[in-house]
C-alpha cells in the first residue's frame, strides 16, 4: 500500500495535482483511489487497510449506492412473492425517505455516523417516531440482502437503534382516554352503534382483532357453540383475501357471551357473499379500511359525543389497544397470554406495547406507603 503525488496540465494550462492510494484489496486486485489532498489519502488509506485485514472492505469501483441496493431488495422481495402492501410500504419507504438523504450514497462509503445522520435528518423533517423506527428496519434488511451478494462487506447499520427522546411528544405509555378509549367512551360506542354495524364494534372491542382481520374474517371461522372465533384470514388494503402475515397471526381467540348472542343474531340478516364473509359490505365482499373510517366509526363517535365525524379521536386500532387493556385489567391475563391472543410476533411486542399495564398500581402506593413509614420521625 502507497501514497504517490499525481500532476498534470489542464488543457488551458492550469497545473493541477492529486494525492492517489494504492492498495491491493482481500481478493488480490490491485485498487486506486484519488483525492484532492495527501491528509486525506492517508486517513482513507490507513482505514483501507484494516478493513482489507479484517476482511470488511468493498472497493467503491464494485459497490452500488444504497439506494439502488434498496431497490434491488424490493425487486427480490416481489419475485418471493411477498403482499402487495409491504412492496408498496418498502416503496413508499425508497422514495420519500431514503433516496432525497441517502440514496447516492455508496454502500462502501456509508458508515455509522452517517446512518445516524440520515436518521437526524428524518427526524428534522418532519419523520415521526415510528417512521424512523420502520426506515431504519428496511434499510437494515436492504444492507443484509446486499451484503449477502457481496456488494458490501458489513453492515454499518446493524446495530443502530433509535432511543425516543423529549422530542417525541408523541411516545409513552398508551393511556385510556387519549389512545384508545376508556371504558364509558367504549359503553357509548356500542349503545350509539346502529344495528348493521354493532356487531362488528362489538367484536373489534371484545377481541382485539385487527381491523384487516375483522374485514376477512368468514363464518366457517366462527364457532359460536364453543365461543371461539378461529383468525385464519385477512382482508388487505386492497380487499384481497389472505392468510396472516405471521404465523402467530393465526390463533384462537375466546369470545364473551355478549359477542356470542350479537353475531348469533347477526348471522340471521347478514349479507351473503361467495367469500361468506361475517362483515361484508351490501354485496358480500370485503368493506374498504376508508369506507369503515368514514362511514362507520367516525359517525359513531360523533354519535357517542366523543369526536367530531370528519376528525375522529380514535381509529379501529385503538379498539384493538382497549382490548388488550381490559384482558389485563379484569381477566389478569399474562403477558404471555396476551400475546397469544393478540397475535403478537414476540414478547418483546407485548411488553412494549402493554407492559406498563401490568403493573401493579394498588401494591406500588402500599409499598410507597411502607416506605414513608420507614422514614418517618416517631
Amino acid at each position: 500500500m502507497a501514497i504517490r503525488k499525481r500532476t498534470w496540465t489542464t488543457p488551458s494550462g492550469a497545473a493541477r495535482e492529486a494525492w492517489v492510494a494504492d492498495y491491493t484489496d482481500a481478493g488480490g486486485k490491485r485498487r486506486l483511489r484519488t483525492f484532492a489532498t495527501q491528509g486525506a489519502a492517508k486517513a482513507w488509506l490507513t482505514t483501507a487497510a484494516y478493513e482489507v485485514k479484517q476482511g470488511t472492505h468493498t472497493p467503491a469501483s464494485i459497490s452500488c449506492t444504497v439506494g439502488e441496493a434498496f431497490a434491488n431488495w424490493i425487486e427480490y422481495s416481489k419475485g418471493e412473492g411477498l403482499e402487495r402492501s409491504t412492496i408498496e410500504q418498502r416503496l413508499y419507504h425508497l422514495n420519500l425517505h431514503v433516496l432525497p438523504f441517502l440514496g447516492g450514497v455508496k454502500l462502501s462509503e456509508l458508515t455509522a455516523p452517517r446512518v445516524h445522520q440520515f436518521l437526524t435528518t428524518l427526524r428534522q423533517n418532519g419523520r415521526s417516531l415510528a417512521m424512523r423506527r420502520k426506515v431504519l428496519t428496511n434499510l437494515k434488511t436492504a444492507i443484509t440482502f446486499a451484503q449477502a451478494r457481496g456488494l458490501v462487506a458489513q453492515n454499518v447499520a446493524a446495530g443502530i437503534k433509535i432511543k425516543a427522546d423529549a422530542r417525541d411528544i408523541s411516545t409513552g405509555p398508551l393511556r385510556a382516554g387519549v389512545d384508545f378509549p376508556t371504558k364509558s367512551e367504549l359503553r357509548a360506542l356500542i349503545d350509539h352503534a346502529p344495528d348493521h354495524w354493532r356487531p362488528l364494534i362489538v367484536t373489534a372491542i371484545f377481541t382485539g382483532m385487527r381491523i384487516s382481520e375483522l374485514r376477512g374474517l368468514s363464518w366457517r371461522n366462527v364457532d359460536l357453540g364453543k365461543g371461539i372465533i378461529h383468525v385464519r384470514q385477512r382482508a388487505d388494503a386492497w380487499c384481497k383475501i389472505g392468510a396472516p402475515k405471521s404465523k402467530t397471526g393465526k390463533r384462537d381467540i375466546p369470545l364473551a357471551p355478549l359477542v356470542i348472542n350479537t353475531l348469533r343474531e347477526w348471522k340471521l340478516r347478514c349479507p351473503r357473499g361467495e367469500l361468506d364473509l361475517v362483515f361484508p359490505n351490501s354485496v358480500g365482499k370485503p368493506c374498504t379500511v376508508p369506507n369503515l373510517r368514514d362511514r362507520v366509526l367516525g359517525p359513531l363517535q360523533e354519535a357517542a359525543g366523543i369526536s367530531k365525524a370528519y376528525r375522529p379521536q380514535y381509529g379501529w386500532h385503538s379498539l384493538r389497544h382497549a382490548a388488550a387493556s381490559l384482558f389485563i385489567e379484569n381477566l389478569g391475563w399474562s403477558p404471555k397470554r396476551l400475546q397469544a391472543v393478540m397475535g403478537h410476533a414476540s414478547i418483546t411486542m407485548t411488553f412494549d406495547r402493554y407492559g406498563h399495564m401490568f403493573q401493579d398500581a394498588a401494591g406500588d402506593s402500599a409499598a410507597m406507603g411502607k416506605l414513608e413509614a420507614a422514614l418517618r420521625v416517631v
